[in-house]
């Protein structure tokens, strides 16, 4: 049965998976925040190949690589920074490769579409995040059109009409879920005896200004994890999550450099900021002298709608646990909402089985679960990639068994 698994390619892995949508990265981080306000994803490809064309209907390019993967976080991020506050449309003009994670091996990683499920998991578990996978071209009519009207955020085509699609850890742990009954009982067993729970984690205190988790929100994003919002006694009350700052507007710099920690999860955790925590926003700014981000995020406010203060029961109890709509507003004018995971921290316990937590974080769409004791005190957090080691372990037991 182990053979009969492991004999899958990653290309069965990419079946009905969408070309990605491409950025060169000879761009400027303006056209990458145009890119992610108008994709349905919430990363953007970066390739080494130019983009910046106006005439052809299709680009064929021979030699071309991706190097990276932008989201909005890399961008909320990167205008946190104190230069960049001052003036955010001018750091808006800096290349895109000043946001490209630096890790060493990178976070992409090129396979060919018949590498197998087990090189798949092994390089996850090095740290690569996403494996870019051939694909034959199924998009030319979606692709003219958008080159069309986004010359420089087009699909890559290559030689032979070939697009590319990445699979995420995700795509991985989804389709060993699909075989879960193969893994028992280890799936059955506590993540506590599996001893996958990792205790070092990045938390920030809920009462803390935000900004001093900026670089901790930086390091959740590159390991695929997020920031604990805790109180004194290291309870935990929410999270700071790049998963659902993904979704958020770049105008949440502002609010990450003038709230507490527990003040912006509120900012993010609703159907669009509050009123009063807006203007709170603007007259920090304006006590900071930030006018160039002042004026930016005056614009933003202006064209969104606000959470009200004060919200019943009921009006709590008929929203999602895990989902909220959330504003983006265009530099266009038009302001767009979109699904936005809410701030509230998804938990398991240290006897919580392996599966259980598995189904958690693919239910949440998160690489991630927090470990918390019965008084909600964080004990740690368990990954996808901790996952991932364990059944490459059961999968080499039952090789091993199967050739015996």
């Amino acid at each position: 049965m182990a053979a009969q698994l492991l004999a899958h390619e990653v290309s069965d892995l990419c079946l009905g998976k969408p070309p990605l949508t491409s950025l060169s990265i000879s761009a400027t981080i303006g056209d990458a925040l145009t890119a992610l306000q108008t994709s349905e994803d919430t990363h953007i490809s970066i390739w080494t190949c130019d983009h910046h064309h106006s005439v052809a209907d299709e680009i064929i390019i021979n030699d071309c690589r991706c190097v990276g993967k932008i989201c909005m976080v890399d961008i909320i991020c990167y205008l946190c920074k104190e230069d960049n506050l001052l003036s955010p449309s001018s750091a808006l003009m800096s290349s895109v490769s000043v946001l490209l994670s630096h890790v060493p091996g990178g976070v992409v990683r090129h396979v060919e579409p018949s590498a197998s499920l087990m090189e798949a998991i092994d390089l996850i578990i090095q740290g690569v995040q996403n494996l870019i996978v051939p694909i034959k071209s199924t998009s030319n009519h979606f692709k003219r059109k958008q080159l069309r009207q986004y010359p420089s955020i087009a699909p890559t085509t290559h030689t032979g009409g070939r697009e590319y699609c990445w699979l995420t850890q995700e795509d991985v742990i989804w389709f060993l879920l699909s075989s879960i009954g193969l893994f028992s009982p280890t799936a059955a067993n506590s993540i506590e005896s599996l001893g996958i729970i990792t205790t070092e984690i990045l938390t920030v205190n809920y009462h803390s200004p935000a900004s001093e988790a900026v670089d901790a929100i930086s390091t959740s994003l590159a390991n695929q994890t997020s920031v604990a919002v805790i109180n004194d006694e290291g309870v935990l009350i929410g999270e700071i999550s790049p998963s659902t700052l993904a979704y958020c507007d770049e105008m949440v710099a502002a609010a990450i450099t003038t709230l507490s920690a527990g003040d912006l999860m509120a900012y993010i955790d609703c159907g669009g900021p509050p009123e009063d925590i807006i203007k709170v926003v603007e007259a920090r700014l304006k006590e900071k002298n930030l006018n160039g981000m002042l004026e930016e995020f005056a614009i933003y406010s202006s064209g969104i709608p606000y959470c009200s203060n004060s919200s019943s029961s009921d009006e709590e109890s008929t929203s999602s646990p895990t989902t909220t709509r959330s504003g983006r507003y265009n530099r266009s004018g038009r302001y767009s909402a979109r699904i936005m995971r809410r701030a509230e921290a998804i938990v398991c316990h240290p006897r919580s089985s392996l599966v259980a937590v598995m189904i958690q974080a693919t239910a949440h769409r998160v690489g991630y679960v927090w470990v918390v004791e019965e008084d909600g005190s964080v004990v740690g957090i368990v990954r996808f990639s901790g996952m991932l080691e364990v059944f490459r372990e059961h999968l080499e037991c039952m090789m091993a068994d199967e050739v015996v």
